[in-house]
């Protein structure tokens, strides 16, 4: 076998691969000897089949084994004589001629085919300690954790039946059956009984529930209302339903104490353990929210002080990766940020290109630190996924257990937050006091581009 660099031009390279027809002769000669001894063929004594005849039958197929194993070893070769590593598969291009394909599987022609493939640039990583970065942090206050225990408290209200007659008001619990149609056709999931329906919730698709204000126990209603343009089932997303609608039972809500009480309803022994829990809770959403920022910040600054050549093929799968979901959001919505879209794909594809680099920038500090993720902790995530999904869990376990790029998703967001955690502990972090506001405020930009 004969391996020759045909293209070196920047990342992407170029190898013309050729293996004299004699070699390949010789390798499905030996598989056909191997296979004699093991097949049997009616007519003939095991072990005495003559080679003309299985390479008759079997020829084909054992000069496709013998073609993988040849196109394995090149990329073998090319990879570690080259001491490069690759940024996509190989893609190889065979003969189509139909005359030279035959002539290689006849043995009178070399096989001669072409292995394209991009590698990884070369990555200098700057010096992670001259990194200025800010946390914002925010203290829990009292009022967070009373506003918290009021949530709390009309999650878990009791209500109570309105007397014979009484109009359903905003905030009440309606009971309901429904019909729904769409030019005057049912649809599926449009119908439905005993729905209980909180008035002013905002749960059910706009103009639904306030419809039904006003409305009696026995009273069937006509309610008409569009679902949104961005509804998640697309074949109903903009149309106007019709609704037959049925009270069965008006609860009112009953004020609930927060006391005591409540708190051993939730398991808790006392109102202050409750109030305990929900500020640790807090501070919890407070220090990821926190973490969130700094971690932006530090994408932020990696990105502005780092380089490099891109493997074309991984820009190409982000971007279309990206842009698949922007396609989707502007078809619902109808939005378009008041740009074209030659003017679109070319911000994400710049997002794109940033996702990219700091993606292999991280790759790079944490092999160069040495980081690993254990099996255990990719188990134990695994093991929360599962739990998402009830009555699935096996499932869920099962097909993470039998596909390893599937735990290769797993592992490399637990990978990348190991590195982030590695970066902020050599750089000069800071921390700065904002208000809950501030803390969790969103920068659109910096979003799509994290």
């Amino acid at each position: 076998m004969q391996v020759t660099q045909t293209l070196a031009e920047g990342l992407k390279r170029e190898f013309r691969v050729t293996v004299p027809a004699a070699d390949l002769d010789s390798k499905v000669a030996t598989r056909l000897e191997d296979l004699k001894t093991k097949v049997q063929i009616n007519g003939f004594r095991p072990g005495k089949v003559p080679l003309a005849h299985l390479k008759k039958v079997y020829g084909r197929a054992l000069f496709g084994e013998v073609l993988q194993e040849i196109m394995t070893e090149a990329n073998r070769r090319i990879v570690e004589e080259g001491e490069v590593k690759l940024a996509t598969q190989p893609k190889v291009s065979l003969p189509e001629e139909e005359s030279e394909i035959l002539g290689v599987l006849s043995g009178t022609n070399d096989l001669d085919y072409k292995v394209e493939l991009e590698v990884m640039p070369q990555i200098e990583v700057g010096d992670l300690k001259t990194l200025k970065l800010e946390k914002p942090v925010a203290p829990v206050t009292g009022a967070e954790v009373d506003e918290a225990l009021k949530q709390i408290a009309r999650q878990n209200q009791a209500y109570e039946d309105r007397a014979e007659g009484v109009a359903a008001e905003n905030g009440d619990r309606v009971t309901v059956d429904f019909v729904g149609t769409i030019d005057d056709v049912a649809f599926e999931g449009g119908t439905a009984q005993d729905i209980p329906v909180d008035l002013g919730s905002n749960t059910f698709i706009p103009g639904f529930e306030e419809q039904l204000v006003g409305i009696k126990v026995g009273e069937t209603r006509t309610v008409k209302a569009p679902f949104p343009p961005n509804y998640q089932k697309q074949e109903l997303a903009g149309k106007e339903a019709s609704f037959e609608v049925t009270a069965k039972s008006i609860a009112a809500p009953q004020e609930r104490t927060i006391d005591d009480e409540l708190a051993t309803t939730l398991g808790l022994e006392s109102l202050d353990k409750l109030k305990e829990a929900v500020r640790e809770q807090i501070e919890r959403q407070h220090n990821e929210a926190s973490r969130g920022k700094l971690k932006r910040a530090m994408l932020d600054a990696l990105d502005k002080i780092h380089s490099f050549e891109l493997p074309p093929s991984l820009v190409e799968q982000e971007f279309s990766m990206i842009w698949d979901q922007v396609g989707k959001g502007i078809e619902q919505s109808g939005e378009s940020e008041g740009k074209s879209a030659d003017e679109l794909k070319a911000d994400y594809h710049k997002i794109a290109e940033r996702r990219v680099r700091l993606g292999l920038l991280l790759a790079q500090i944490g092999e160069r630190a040495d980081i690993k993720v254990p099996d255990e902790e990719v188990s134990r995530a695994i093991l929360e996924r599962a739990r998402q999904f009830s009555g699935g869990e096996q499932q869920v376990w099962d097909y993470y257990r039998k596909n390893p790029d599937a735990i290769q998703e797993i592992r490399a967001p637990l990978f990348e937050e190991k590195v982030v955690d590695y970066i902020a502990e050599l750089a000069n972090v800071s921390e700065k006091t904002v208000t809950r506001e501030q803390l969790f405020a969103e920068d659109p930009e910096t979003e799509a581009a994290g």
